[in-house]
């Protein structure tokens, strides 16, 4: 996986080797002791979450960019799936919630509470925006705007979607 100056690897004993950009990823020695049985890594353009066996998460790199999850670190557990903006990371829990961090116009931030999403199927995302799918076939969006975090103009077509 890679930031946009530096690079993750998964090694066959499930540590990581991190080089590139020391600021952007590239130094991971702030957490190397944690980043054991590493499954995925996912990354920003300034930063890596890494899913490990046990369904947590480690971060590492800028933190407004996603690499300091420390606000929501309690909730990053059972985590399935982690995807990525620009400057955001959403992780997909087992029950289908999500926990999101990250740059608030990147996608870090919901526009309100209300509209964090439960029942997730899946998740996409564009450089500065995510989008849900529902299990009742609606879609949630969060994010810049412009770029993908407002249905608005076609909400009423938004139904029964199956896949983004």
């Amino acid at each position: 996986s890679g930031t946009a100056a530096a690079f993750a690897a998964i090694l066959s004993d499930g540590t990581v080797v991190t080089w590139g950009d020391p600021f952007l990823g590239g130094d991971s020695t702030a957490v190397q002791h944690q980043l054991r049985n590493v499954q995925k890594i996912r990354a920003t353009h300034r930063a890596f979450a890494a899913i490990l066996a046990d369904g947590t998460v480690v971060t590492w790199g800028q933190p407004l960019y996603g690499g300091n999850s420390a606000r929501v670190q309690d909730q990053l557990k059972n985590v399935q799936e982690i995807h990525s903006t620009a400057g955001a990371f959403a992780a997909i829990l087992a029950g289908g919630s999500v926990v999101i961090w990250g740059h608030p116009e990147l996608g870090g931030s919901y526009i309100a509470a209300q509209d964090q999403p439960r029942n997730v199927q899946q998740v996409c995302s564009t450089h500065f925006a995510f989008a849900a799918t529902l299990a009742d076939g609606s879609v949630v969006p969060w994010g810049h705007p412009g770029h993908g975090g407002d249905t608005t103009t076609v909400c009423d077509q938004l139904k029964d979607v199956q896949q983004l």
